[in-house]
């Protein structure tokens, strides 16, 4: 049961907006991420409210103990709950109960002690270089109007060419691409957690966009969305899925060839092809380079080579 349906203690849901705020202004959470994070926390107060007999105070819920959450544990894995849905609500448990205990004094030490459950290691499915270049070179075909597939080419290419994220292209504004887009060699991008870096840009993908701008049917000021929809506003990661989902369907392309995987196979191909995996860190917007690490599983047979060619033993 989740507790927006229940009648919340009063404190409660002040401290519970007071966090969200926090994430959002102070730790510059996406609002994908406060929104998750505070749909997994109300279903725990939900839970709560239940296991207690009636919605928790600050008090009931410090004094909550292993035994409590691993029930709620146990809740969500009876009722189907993905592990990594799981994770995500434990882990935005752990931070509101971090919260408490920093900014009110409500320490906890019960939620330290619950584990996180194994994840199966989900590594990323790039497509083959040829397939790439097929799903972005494609485009056009996808599209009834000629500027719609130049936005679209310019978009697929900014994945796969550099290594953006579907977020990060979209929230891109006309004014960050210059005046004169086809001279573009390096681009500011906003990633995660509002951290900036510096990605270089291909002729081929500055060319794309200055295609797009000189097709596209709305005037784009400085302060305008870079890549818009038919109305002029902003394009939303849902309508480039869908087209996407298109391409690969006339191409024959399997499920796994989403927007997303462009950017997967930007990262394995400059693997493959021998750059190293700090530059990659830096160029995907890494904050570990642990996350980077799941790309070398997928080029054993490069590692191998080089393991051979270099040993003194090989």
């Amino acid at each position: 049961m989740q507790a927006d349906a229940l009648s919340i203690d009063p404190e409660v849901a002040a401290i519970v907006q007071a966090w969200c705020d926090w994430l959002a202004h102070e730790k510059r959470q996406a609002e994908l991420t406060v929104k998750g994070y505070r749909t997994d926390l109300m279903g725990f107060l939900g839970f709560c409210a239940e296991h207690l007999g009636g919605s928790p105070s600050l008090e009931q819920l410090a004094a909550l103990k292993i035994i409590d959450f691993r029930a709620w544990l146990a809740t969500r894995h009876r009722d189907g709950v993905a592990k990594t849905s799981v994770a995500r609500g434990l882990a935005a448990l752990r931070n509101f109960y971090r919260y408490l205990d920093r900014q009110h004094g409500l320490h906890n030490p019960a939620i330290k002690a619950l584990r996180t459950p194994r994840q199966e290691q989900r590594l990323p499915r790039p497509l083959s270089s040829d397939q790439a270049d097929d799903l972005v070179t494609s485009a056009p075909a996808a599209s009834k109007l000629d500027w719609i597939g130049k936005r679209d080419t310019a978009l697929l290419l900014l994945l796969y060419g550099a290594g953006l994220r579907i977020g990060e292209a979209l929230a891109l504004n006309r004014g960050m691409v210059g005046g004169d887009p086809s001279t573009l060699r390096q681009l500011t991008v906003t990633g995660k957690g509002q951290k900036q870096r510096l990605v270089p840009i291909l002729p081929i993908i500055a060319s794309a966009i200055s295609d797009y701008i000189a097709a596209c049917p709305f005037h784009l000021v400085d302060a305008s969305p870079l890549f818009v929809g038919l109305r002029g506003k902003r394009l939303q990661p849902a309508l480039l899925r869908r087209q996407v989902q298109t391409l690969r369907q006339m191409l024959g392309l399997p499920e796994s060839a989403t927007p997303h995987a462009l950017r997967h196979s930007f990262a394995t191909h400059l693997l493959t092809d021998g750059a190293d995996l700090r530059t990659i860190q830096e160029l995907l917007g890494h904050a570990s380079l642990s996350t980077t690490q799941g790309y070398t599983s997928l080029d054993g047979a490069r590692l191998m080579r080089l393991y051979q060619s270099a040993h003194p033993r090989a």
